[in-house]
């Protein structure tokens, strides 16, 4: 063994933290964006929010200034790591200087470019809502109101407790229940009764059969045979064999046609009308609007904060020194930077959305079934970007185009090939087809994954059954066996 020095050229790629942060926002969804902005509004005292006023001349043009509009050597000055050297740094301090005195407004102002939308444009939003009765404050309200005694009330409390969104009591068995609260196992399932006597009916079962059961001795109390098809056949109508419920039960098919009607009214999931979860409603990212024989894009900055530079620490910079200069110069480069990287992802949403306008045309025109194939690729060199860009533009935006809201990974699909042209389809669009043939089915005799296949290859459209089957799992759709209906 032995110490030896020797040179080696080798190539490295590093990302700066600045681009770093671009990639960061890039990816980021609105919702995440307007986030982001607010912590580091909170983190960087140099960062402010503009008001309106400030960004409106005499006139009452809107006044509009970009990263661009200034010149590439101010910019690099700030972004410029400041060297040991004397002279470098005395440099540094003259585009400081330069850059300061030059200042106007390095802002960034949402809205800029593009057409303005009135109201009118914009989606609808529902009605704003107050906080919705939890299944939980329903049950322990009607507990409250109740005749049980003190030891029932506290079982029963521990069971709406184990009681799911859905409406059954999970988590718990009545054997552990008495043993906890040193009762019988008859007289926990006394109370428990009286549990799954409350509103809404069915609460409190422990699975289907005993939520369906408790809501037929409700509703149909005198029918005993209703009772004993939930008790022996629910695997049977889930399978649709209809054959084997008639020969067990000696039924004729108006009487099994009867009952299946009855049990398809009930309620499988009781508790789902307290059901407090908020929705979540669909921001676009962007908007594509019509005007003439036109596609315009543009991007919806509503709600995103006016960011600039703060005027006070701009004053304390050029005329602070040592430490605290050096820590608001830091702190200035810092909001320069996320300024740049947030037009920088603006801009790249915009070109990028054009760019699957331009590709997209006839799915404007016509509508989803005239989507046509797309990959990254094609879209990234049209606009001279990498793939891995595009991707991350497209991921969790939204656009809203006249044929509705959808995400930006909605336009890229896969090709289809046709069997008599050289037009290959998307794989959305037959997705779309092989809905409207299930849609259209006779609900007696559904179509079989098969003769989906053989009604596509009817329409110039070469799919193997087993594509089918997969977009039909895909879309949510059962097998021909679970959609054949009795009546």
């Amino acid at each position: 063994m032995q110490l030896k020095q020797y040179i080696k050229l080798s190539q490295q790629l590093k990302m700066t933290p600045q681009l770093q942060q671009a990639i960061k926002l890039l990816q980021l969804s609105r919702v995440e964006l307007e986030e982001h902005v607010r912590d580091e509004m909170l983190e960087n005292p140099v960062l402010e929010e503009a008001a309106d006023s400030e960004r409106v001349r005499e006139d009452g043009t809107e006044i509009e200034q970009k990263p661009e509009d200034f010149p590439q050597s101010t910019i690099d000055g700030v972004a410029r790591k400041e060297s040991d050297g004397a002279e470098e740094k005395s440099q540094s301090e003259m585009d400081w200087e330069r850059f300061v005195e030059g200042y106007n407004e390095y802002s960034y102002s949402p809205g800029g470019g593009g057409v303005r939308m009135n109201s009118d444009e914009l989606p609808s939003i529902d009605q704003t809502l107050s906080e919705k009765e939890s299944l939980f404050d329903h049950l322990m309200w009607q507990l409250s109101l109740s005749n049980l005694d003190e030891v029932e009330q506290e079982i029963a409390a521990d069971i709406i407790g184990n009681v799911n969104q859905q409406g059954y009591f999970v988590n718990r068995t009545l054997e552990d229940l008495a043993q906890a609260h040193g009762v019988s196992f008859e007289y926990a399932d006394d109370v428990l009764t009286a549990v799954q006597e409350m509103d809404p009916v069915g609460v409190a079962a422990r699975d289907l059969k005993e939520c369906l059961l408790i809501q037929a001795r409700t509703y149909h109390s005198g029918d005993g045979t209703l009772r004993r098809f939930i008790e022996r056949h629910l695997e049977n109508m889930e399978k649709r064999n209809y054959d084997a419920i008639k020969r067990d039960m000696d039924l004729s098919h108006d009487e099994l046609v009867r009952l299946a009607k009855i049990v398809q009214n009930m309620e499988p999931k009781p508790g789902r009308g307290f059901n407090t979860d908020e929705t979540h409603y669909i921001t676009p990212d962007v908007y594509v609007h019509k005007m003439g024989d036109e596609y315009v894009v543009t991007l919806n900055e509503d709600g995103l904060p006016k960011l600039k530079v703060s005027n006070y620490y701009r004053s304390a910079m050029t005329g602070g020194s040592g430490q605290t200069k050096s820590y608001i110069q830091d702190k200035f480069r810092s909001a320069v930077w996320l300024i740049r990287s947030i037009h920088q992802r603006q801009n790249t949403i915009r070109k990028v959305t054009e760019s699957i306008v331009r590709f997209q045309r006839d799915f404007l025109d016509r509508g989803p079934q005239h989507l046509r194939p797309l990959i990254l690729r094609d879209v990234a060199d049209d606009i001279g970007m990498h793939e891995s860009t595009v991707s991350r533009v497209t991921t969790n935006k939204y656009v809203h185009t006249p044929q509705g809201i959808y995400e930006l990974k909605y336009f890229f699909n896969s090709r289809i090939k046709t069997m008599y042209s050289s037009d290959d389809i998307a794989s959305e669009s037959v997705k779309i087809k092989i809905k409207k043939l299930i849609d259209d089915e006779t609900p007696k005799k559904p179509l079989s994954d098969q003769a989906i296949a053989n009604l596509l290859k009817q329409e110039n459209i070469d799919i193997a059954r087993r594509t089918v089957a997969k977009y039909r799992e895909m879309m949510n759709i059962p097998s021909s066996s679970k959609r054949k209906k009795l009546f």
